[in-house]
């Protein structure tokens, strides 16, 4: 037993130590000129990167983990067996850093683990009578079970340095207020439309435009459109009707119209559901005084209807989204955006195709920001959440809108998505209290989920976004947990989903209609 959780922290410490260095690499970009200066620059931008100080401490723990095994365990057992390093490292670089692995390395990978268990045949055989069996994978479990306590320790951290250096930043810059467009793509009204697009005509901000799309002449948006533009005449406010047919995704053919029409270079995509303060286009602004920016998103704090469903998915926004999105900042930078808030130069976008690219995409809002940031540019999270206004919605609503995210999240990012195995922290506890050795540490876990759990909500929730439904509901977090596991799973046994009326199959991100597309208009 003592030898397998050796065996297994050296091989996965290290797999994972050498994934965040490789990260980091890729980040900084490929090294060309070896000259001393050269190098010493790249040191440096080495030496700042958090991901790689993480891996520098995994790989050590690797490292004295293997000589504590060899201090008992035969070299001829310890060096095949962590071969096994090779095995899961060629399955992360599949599955996290998306690196093609074609059939002959999978099968030397096969080969591989027949090797080692040959090798070590002879070392174990004697010595795993089924209760030993039992006892580690009792203890791998156990161990396992821990990940989404250190989940959790993370997000804590990441909000905590995310907020507290937001908040010591200093006034926004006055002597950068370049115009921007706000575009709205809008079909049919939300909850609370009215206030929602009144609050961008209360900006704080010297020269911006709202441009509004949408679906056709009965559209039940355009009453509520003609009011705002009525009661708010000094906003330049423009309202467009449909837009090309071109490719399955109504929303994104819509944004392709808008950015034409866009008056400005800078411009701010805000979905229908979203409420802003005053300064939200300073704080959207602030961040392209640098070149090196190449979008801005957000992150946001909810607006519920006082139905399960609506509570239910607040949290999971607020609390999954926004607090996934604090890690992704803090490891490796943001390499996404979300469409509630996302802003871009003109220029930067048609550099990946404009939007016209995307029109067949079911994540638009993913391949806009990660897009942007493989061309070399930051995405940035602006300094405060916006609103996002929940409607109504059954559990069955809820639900089937979880899953169709998830699997959608599988087709753009199936090693993140796999990962969050690990970030699933109830069903790990029970797990673990089932099959713990004593009543004493079934009750640990149990009550460390607990503890952990409601820290990292309060901290990314509460203290961090400030959401006044996270604060009201946070006891509804372990009844949202008890929903995601399985509807995690779900996703991968279908990639079928229902979206704005037609069913589609995802195809590596892609829709592709399962039945014709209905007749618009």
């Amino acid at each position: 037993m003592r030898t397998a959780i050796v065996l297994a922290i050296v091989i996965f410490s290290g797999t994972i130590g050498d994934i965040f260095v490789s990260r980091t690499m890729k980040r900084i970009g490929e090294v060309k000129d070896f000259s001393p200066r050269a190098l010493f620059r790249v040191g440096i931008q080495v030496a700042r990167c958090p991901l790689f100080w993480s891996g520098i401490l995994l790989a050590a723990i690797a490292f004295f983990s293997f000589l504590a095994l060899l201090s008992w365990a035969p070299v001829s057992f310890v060096v095949p067996a962590t071969a096994l390093g090779y095995v899961v490292g060629t399955v992360a670089a599949r599955f996290v850093l998306n690196e093609t692995v074609d059939l002959t390395r999978w099968i030397g990978v096969v080969l591989l683990c027949v090797g080692v268990a040959v090798t070590s045949f002879s070392e174990v055989s004697g010595k795993l009578a089924p209760h030993s069996v039992f006892q580690i994978l009792r203890w791998i479990v156990l161990a396992m079970a821990c990940g989404p306590f250190f989940y959790y320790l993370l997000g804590i951290y990441s909000a905590r340095n995310f907020f507290l250096k937001q908040r010591r930043r200093g006034p926004y810059p006055m002597d950068f207020t370049p115009p921007i467009s706000i575009l709205k793509p809008v079909r049919g009204t939300d909850r609370g439309a009215y206030e929602n697009y009144a609050s961008f005509c209360r900006l704080d901000y010297p020269e911006y435009e709202m441009v509004f799309v949408v679906e056709d002449d009965e559209d039940l948006a355009i009453p509520v459109i003609q009011k705002v533009m009525t009661d708010f005449p000094a906003t330049k406010i423009r309202m467009l009707v449909g837009a090309e047919d071109l490719g399955y995704s109504n929303k994104v053919c819509k944004m392709v119209r808008l950015v034409r029409e866009a008056k400005y270079e800078l411009f701010v995509l805000s979905d229908s559901d979203v409420r802003v303060e005053p300064d939200y286009l300073r704080m959207i602004a602030e961040n392209f005084k640098d070149p090196a920016v190449g979008a801005v998103t957000a992150v946001f704090k909810g607006i519920e209807d006082g139905n399960l469903g609506s509570q239910l998915d607040c949290l999971g926004a607020s609390i999954e989204f926004c607090g996934g999105a604090l890690v992704a900042n803090q490891l490796e930078g943001v390499q996404f955006a979300h469409g509630a808030s996302m802003a871009a130069r003109k220029e930067t976008l048609a550099k990946i195709g404009g939007f016209e690219a995307l029109v067949d995409n079911h994540s638009d809002d993913f391949e806009f920001g990660n897009r942007i940031a493989k061309l070399g540019y930051r995405v940035e999270i602006a300094r405060k959440p916006l609103c996002m206004v929940f409607g109504p919605e059954t559990l069955g609503d809820y639900l089937r809108h979880e899953l169709r995210w998830s699997i959608g999240l599988r087709h753009v990012r199936p090693g993140g998505h796999a990962g969050l195995l690990f970030t699933q922290g109830l069903p790990w506890a029970i797990l673990a209290a089932l099959v713990a050795p004593t009543h004493a540490i079934a009750a640990a876990y149990l009550l460390a989920y607990i503890v952990f759990r409601f820290l990292h909500t309060w901290t990314v929730g509460v203290w961090g976004l400030k959401d006044p439904v996270v604060r009201k509901k946070i006891w509804l977090m372990p009844v949202r947990d008890f929903f995601a596991f399985p509807v995690w799973v779900c996703s991968f046994f279908t990639n079928r989903i229902q979206w704005r009326g037609a069913q589609f199959t995802i195809r590596k991100g892609i829709l592709v209609p399962v039945v014709p597309r209905p007749a618009r208009g």
